[in-house]
């Protein structure tokens, strides 16, 4: 069996330990897997000047030169492939293929940002005769970026390949459960020859981090994934500070089920989209509103297919959904389920924890949920699906836009009209029509509303890390 890393802190390019540690669990057993250190005040300031320094150096770095840094990082993770899916499968909970997939797509995130980097034009802007207008790209600066624990390699590569390809330097603040995916990045990135002090890694409590980094003047720019109160906490931070920021925040991903496609195709593919992660994902299918007609087989198939879904052992490549990934976890999705019961829901499966050893919970189905649960308003970030009728397609979208978020949606359909009607209508960073994949190396990903600002990926991801220049010349 492959061991789980020891964890450590990289700062000006020396890995190091800690005198303040706590204990990193794995959630299939809750038995400890290692000793996550925690950086003091102090390894926080040598980071940051260490970033500067780095600054100076990478910014200077030819975009060409950049790229094969990079590229050269993203064929290192796919040849540690093995290792990193185990690491990521101990302390998240992740079943083995889904982490070896969530690999790949980390490598597929650093190749494209690698290229785009190369393409960060300016402009020429038209002037009078005997005047030059001039407008540059550049590089912010110094970014700390904070990541979530669900994705643990594929979240903190969004920012850190963003932030290199745009010529920044990168403070990254790992997940304290989930520490492995972080450091196996920072160390392919280190071994590929980024310049030290380019990207520290440092690990902590998470409010002191960030109360600490935000307001120091070397910090340029503030970039976090997250729930919506720590997020919109940092966003004030950063703008007491003046700090520009980039915010993915929550959602409760909304399903349009209109009447003219397949409901029992449609019902096994949601299943799928649903389970992956255990429903730990920002973009999970969480509110499926189900045109009347088809409500019943959708429904039926949903169900019988939820309480077929192989839970178990994360290292075992028929496992299609693992335990969640802490406790807290585990106790929100039980009380949710329970206050959906208490207003009227209806129980198609799961709702029930299997035995007490490990963060495991079924994927579970509620039906008919009335607008009174919590679960209609607040995001679950778990293995829990609504399943509500709906008569009209403008009903379907009222209700898929009544949340405070509008990260991402999805709609089945085979009708022009309808996904035009979507389209216009749904309110989201990124509506996905006829599958469940929200978010692509080469397109921008965020949301509006509660769900943040700012965007990842895409030509626009890679312009968050940079500011505009411009110079005009007077012949």
């Amino acid at each position: 069996m492959i061991p789980y890393p020891k964890i450590e802190l990289l700062i000006d390019g020396v890995w190091r330990g800690s005198k303040h540690a706590s204990p990193i669990a794995n959630p299939s057993d809750e038995t400890v897997l290692g000793e996550l250190p925690h950086a003091s005040l102090a390894d926080l300031d040598e980071a940051i000047e260490a970033a500067e320094r780095g600054f100076a150096v990478w910014r200077r770095v030819a975009p060409i030169q950049r790229e094969k840094i990079m590229l050269d990082a993203a064929r290192l993770l796919r040849e540690r492939i093995d290792v990193i899916a185990h690491s990521i499968a101990f302390d998240q909970g992740k079943p083995i293929a889904q982490a070896r997939g969530e690999v790949l797509i980390a490598a597929e995130r650093i190749e494209w940002d690698a290229s785009e980097g190369r393409r960060l034009y300016g402009r020429i802007v038209p002037a009078e005769t005997g005047m030059r207008h001039l407008v540059f790209r550049e590089p912010l600066g110094v970014v700390a970026a904070f990541t979530p624990w669900n994705y643990p390699i594929a979240s903190p590569t969004r920012k850190v390949a963003g932030a290199l390809a745009a010529g920044c330097s990168i403070i990254l603040k790992g997940a304290e459960e989930t520490p492995s995916g972080a450091m196996h990045l920072v160390r392919a990135f280190q071994d590929a020859g980024v310049p030290k002090g380019a990207i520290n890694l440092v690990f902590g409590n998470p409010a002191e981090i960030s109360a600490h980094l935000i307001p120091k003047p070397g910090v340029r720019l503030v970039t976090f994934t997250g729930s919506v109160p720590v997020g919109k906490h940092l966003a004030s931070l950063a703008g007491q500070h003046m700090k520009p920021a980039i915010m993915e925040l929550g959602g409760s991903s909304p399903v349009i089920v209109c009447d003219d496609v397949d409901p029992i195709a449609t019902a096994h593919a949601s299943v799928i989209g649903k389970t992956r992660n255990s429903g730990q994902v920002c973009v999970s299918p969480t509110r499926f509103f189900v045109q009347e007609r088809i409500y019943e087989p959708f429904l039926a198939t949903f169900a019988a297919r939820a309480k077929a879904v192989l839970m178990g052992d994360v290292l075992d490549e028929k496992t299609e959904m693992g335990p969640l990934a802490n406790g807290r976890r585990l106790l929100a999705i039980e009380a949710l389920v329970e206050d959906g019961i208490a207003h009227g829901a209806k129980l198609m499966s799961g709702g029930n924890r299997p035995g007490n050893r490990g963060f495991f919970y079924p994927m579970t189905v509620l039906a008919d949920v009335p607008d009174g649960a919590r679960l209609m308003r607040d995001e679950p970030f778990g293995p829990i699906a609504i399943v509500n009728r709906v008569k009209t397609l403008d009903e379907a979208i009222a209700k898929a836009n009544d949340t405070p978020f509008a990260l991402s949606a999805y709609g089945f359909t085979n009708s022009a009209r309808n996904v035009a009607a979507m389209t216009d209508g749904v309110e989201c960073g990124s509506l996905s029509i006829n599958h469940y994949r929200a978010s692509f190396a080469e397109a921008p990903f965020g949301g509006a509303k509660d769900s943040g600002y700012g965007r990842e990926g895409g030509s626009e991801g890679l312009e968050c890390y940079t500011y505009t220049r411009h110079v005009s010349h007077k012949i």
